[in-house]
Protein backbone atom coordinates (compact mmCIF):
# COMPACT_ATOMS: atom_id res chain seq x y z
CA UNK A 1 0.00 0.00 0.00
CA UNK A 2 1.06 3.58 -0.43
CA UNK A 3 1.98 5.60 1.88
CA UNK A 4 2.08 9.02 0.54
CA UNK A 5 -1.38 11.00 -0.01
CA UNK A 6 -2.96 10.79 -2.95
CA UNK A 7 -2.17 13.73 -5.67
CA UNK A 8 -5.93 14.11 -5.59
CA UNK A 9 -6.27 15.03 -1.89
CA UNK A 10 -2.66 16.33 -1.59
CA UNK A 11 -3.46 18.23 1.83
CA UNK A 12 -4.33 14.95 3.63
CA UNK A 13 -0.85 13.45 5.41
CA UNK A 14 -0.83 10.25 4.17
CA UNK A 15 -3.23 7.78 1.95
CA UNK A 16 -3.70 5.71 5.19
CA UNK A 17 -5.46 8.80 6.74
CA UNK A 18 -7.12 9.26 3.63
CA UNK A 19 -8.48 6.19 3.75
CA UNK A 20 -9.42 6.29 7.13
CA UNK A 21 -11.71 9.14 6.74
CA UNK A 22 -13.24 7.64 3.39
CA UNK A 23 -14.69 4.68 5.57
CA UNK A 24 -15.97 7.18 7.87
CA UNK A 25 -16.79 10.68 6.48
CA UNK A 26 -18.37 9.07 3.66
CA UNK A 27 -20.20 6.81 5.85
CA UNK A 28 -21.46 9.08 8.62
CA UNK A 29 -23.82 6.22 10.31
CA UNK A 30 -21.01 3.31 10.08
CA UNK A 31 -19.27 2.69 13.70
CA UNK A 32 -16.30 0.52 13.76
CA UNK A 33 -13.85 -0.45 16.32
CA UNK A 34 -10.50 0.51 16.23
CA UNK A 35 -9.48 -2.83 14.59
CA UNK A 36 -12.11 -3.22 12.21
CA UNK A 37 -11.65 0.07 11.10
CA UNK A 38 -7.59 -0.83 10.60
CA UNK A 39 -8.79 -4.17 8.29
CA UNK A 40 -10.76 -1.77 5.74
CA UNK A 41 -7.87 0.50 5.80
CA UNK A 42 -5.46 -2.33 4.88
CA UNK A 43 -3.47 -1.38 7.78
CA UNK A 44 -2.40 -2.55 11.28
CA UNK A 45 -4.47 -1.13 14.10
CA UNK A 46 -1.98 0.93 16.28
CA UNK A 47 -0.82 2.27 12.36
CA UNK A 48 -3.76 4.52 12.72
CA UNK A 49 -4.24 4.90 15.97
CA UNK A 50 -2.19 7.98 16.30
CA UNK A 51 -4.48 9.31 13.19
CA UNK A 52 -7.55 8.27 15.31
CA UNK A 53 -7.01 9.98 18.48
CA UNK A 54 -5.99 13.40 16.88
CA UNK A 55 -8.98 13.60 14.85
CA UNK A 56 -10.84 12.40 18.20
CA UNK A 57 -9.32 14.94 19.90
CA UNK A 58 -9.68 18.01 17.43
CA UNK A 59 -13.61 16.66 16.99
CA UNK A 60 -13.22 15.44 13.15
CA UNK A 61 -14.40 12.28 14.59
CA UNK A 62 -16.17 10.99 17.85
CA UNK A 63 -15.47 7.61 20.21
CA UNK A 64 -17.48 6.10 22.60
CA UNK A 65 -16.73 2.41 24.47
CA UNK A 66 -19.29 -0.03 24.40
CA UNK A 67 -17.76 -2.64 26.73
CA UNK A 68 -13.81 -3.35 25.87
CA UNK A 69 -14.43 -1.98 22.30
CA UNK A 70 -13.57 1.37 21.51
CA UNK A 71 -16.03 2.53 18.72
CA UNK A 72 -14.76 5.15 16.14
CA UNK A 73 -17.43 7.22 13.94
CA UNK A 74 -17.64 10.67 11.82
CA UNK A 75 -18.87 13.43 14.06
CA UNK A 76 -21.22 15.04 11.02
CA UNK A 77 -21.91 17.77 13.46
CA UNK A 78 -18.75 19.24 13.45
CA UNK A 79 -17.74 22.44 11.47
CA UNK A 80 -15.67 20.91 9.04
CA UNK A 81 -17.45 17.89 8.30
CA UNK A 82 -18.61 18.82 5.22
CA UNK A 83 -15.79 20.49 3.58
CA UNK A 84 -14.22 17.68 4.95
CA UNK A 85 -16.77 14.90 3.17
CA UNK A 86 -16.18 16.74 -0.29
CA UNK A 87 -11.90 16.62 -0.04
CA UNK A 88 -12.43 12.95 1.28
CA UNK A 89 -15.06 12.54 -1.79
CA UNK A 90 -12.81 13.88 -4.33
CA UNK A 91 -9.90 11.71 -3.65
CA UNK A 92 -11.30 8.83 -1.85
CA UNK A 93 -14.80 8.33 -2.88
CA UNK A 94 -14.75 6.25 -6.02
CA UNK A 95 -12.29 3.68 -4.03
CA UNK A 96 -14.85 3.81 -1.03
CA UNK A 97 -18.37 3.59 -3.22
CA UNK A 98 -17.89 1.46 -5.60
CA UNK A 99 -17.14 -1.61 -3.62
CA UNK A 100 -20.50 -1.42 -2.09
CA UNK A 101 -22.19 -1.07 -5.58
CA UNK A 102 -20.67 -3.48 -7.45
CA UNK A 103 -20.58 -6.55 -4.56
CA UNK A 104 -24.34 -6.99 -5.10
CA UNK A 105 -24.01 -7.18 -8.72
CA UNK A 106 -24.04 -10.89 -9.54
CA UNK A 107 -21.49 -11.78 -12.38
CA UNK A 108 -18.51 -9.37 -11.55
CA UNK A 109 -15.10 -11.66 -10.92
CA UNK A 110 -13.22 -8.78 -10.68
CA UNK A 111 -13.76 -5.08 -10.69
CA UNK A 112 -11.03 -1.87 -11.07
CA UNK A 113 -10.69 2.01 -11.13
CA UNK A 114 -8.69 2.94 -14.41
CA UNK A 115 -7.63 5.87 -16.29
CA UNK A 116 -6.61 9.53 -14.98
CA UNK A 117 -8.56 9.46 -12.04
CA UNK A 118 -6.29 6.21 -10.69
CA UNK A 119 -3.64 7.69 -12.62
CA UNK A 120 -3.64 10.54 -9.88
CA UNK A 121 -4.54 8.27 -6.83
CA UNK A 122 -1.67 6.33 -7.16
CA UNK A 123 0.62 9.35 -7.44
CA UNK A 124 1.21 9.91 -11.45
CA UNK A 125 0.96 13.70 -12.21
CA UNK A 126 -1.40 15.46 -14.56
CA UNK A 127 -4.28 17.19 -14.86
CA UNK A 128 -7.47 16.86 -12.98
CA UNK A 129 -9.75 13.76 -14.09
CA UNK A 130 -13.35 14.74 -15.28
CA UNK A 131 -14.74 11.77 -14.89
CA UNK A 132 -14.00 7.90 -13.40
CA UNK A 133 -13.29 5.02 -15.34
CA UNK A 134 -14.50 1.86 -14.03
CA UNK A 135 -13.45 -2.14 -15.69
CA UNK A 136 -15.48 -4.67 -14.71
CA UNK A 137 -13.94 -8.26 -15.97
CA UNK A 138 -16.99 -10.87 -15.95
CA UNK A 139 -20.79 -11.16 -17.17
CA UNK A 140 -23.00 -8.96 -14.95
CA UNK A 141 -26.42 -7.97 -16.33
CA UNK A 142 -25.88 -4.51 -17.94
CA UNK A 143 -29.25 -2.79 -16.74
CA UNK A 144 -27.22 -3.64 -13.13
CA UNK A 145 -24.28 -1.95 -14.58
CA UNK A 146 -25.71 1.00 -15.56
CA UNK A 147 -27.74 1.79 -12.47
CA UNK A 148 -24.69 1.09 -10.27
CA UNK A 149 -23.12 3.90 -12.62
CA UNK A 150 -25.71 5.83 -12.23
CA UNK A 151 -25.92 6.02 -8.30
CA UNK A 152 -22.00 6.49 -8.37
CA UNK A 153 -22.10 9.17 -10.32
CA UNK A 154 -24.60 10.95 -8.32
CA UNK A 155 -22.56 10.15 -4.83
CA UNK A 156 -19.35 11.36 -6.15
CA UNK A 157 -20.82 14.26 -8.25
CA UNK A 158 -18.42 13.29 -11.57
CA UNK A 159 -19.93 11.02 -14.13
CA UNK A 160 -18.64 7.19 -13.40
CA UNK A 161 -18.18 5.05 -16.71
CA UNK A 162 -18.47 1.50 -16.39
CA UNK A 163 -17.03 -0.42 -19.31
CA UNK A 164 -17.54 -4.57 -18.98
CA UNK A 165 -15.41 -6.98 -20.20
CA UNK A 166 -15.26 -10.81 -20.26
CA UNK A 167 -12.94 -12.89 -18.71
CA UNK A 168 -11.53 -13.95 -22.07
CA UNK A 169 -10.66 -10.93 -23.36
CA UNK A 170 -9.26 -9.27 -20.48
CA UNK A 171 -6.88 -12.89 -20.18
CA UNK A 172 -6.49 -12.24 -23.87
CA UNK A 173 -3.17 -10.27 -25.04
CA UNK A 174 -3.89 -8.88 -28.67
CA UNK A 175 -6.53 -6.40 -27.56
CA UNK A 176 -5.36 -2.65 -27.62
CA UNK A 177 -7.82 -1.38 -25.55
CA UNK A 178 -7.05 -3.79 -22.69
CA UNK A 179 -3.43 -4.08 -22.92
CA UNK A 180 -3.27 -0.29 -22.45
CA UNK A 181 -5.66 -0.67 -20.00
CA UNK A 182 -3.01 -3.14 -18.23
CA UNK A 183 0.06 -0.84 -18.94
CA UNK A 184 -1.32 1.83 -16.81
CA UNK A 185 -2.29 2.31 -13.05
CA UNK A 186 -5.12 0.12 -11.97
CA UNK A 187 -6.83 0.35 -8.37
CA UNK A 188 -8.46 -2.88 -7.58
CA UNK A 189 -11.75 -2.36 -6.25
CA UNK A 190 -12.26 -4.86 -3.69
CA UNK A 191 -15.84 -6.60 -4.03
CA UNK A 192 -15.55 -9.80 -2.03
CA UNK A 193 -14.21 -13.18 -2.54
CA UNK A 194 -17.79 -14.66 -2.22
CA UNK A 195 -18.56 -14.41 -5.52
Amino acid sequence: MKSSGSLLTPILRSDTQGRLLAELVLHPDRELTLTDLAKRVGVAAPTIMRDVDRLVAGGTLKDRRQGRSRLISANDQHPMYRPLREIVLYGYGPAAVLPELLRTIPGIAQAYLYGSWAERYTGTPGADPADIDVLVIGTPDRSEIYDAARRATEIVGREVNINVVSPPRWAGSEDGFIDTVKERALVPIEIGADR
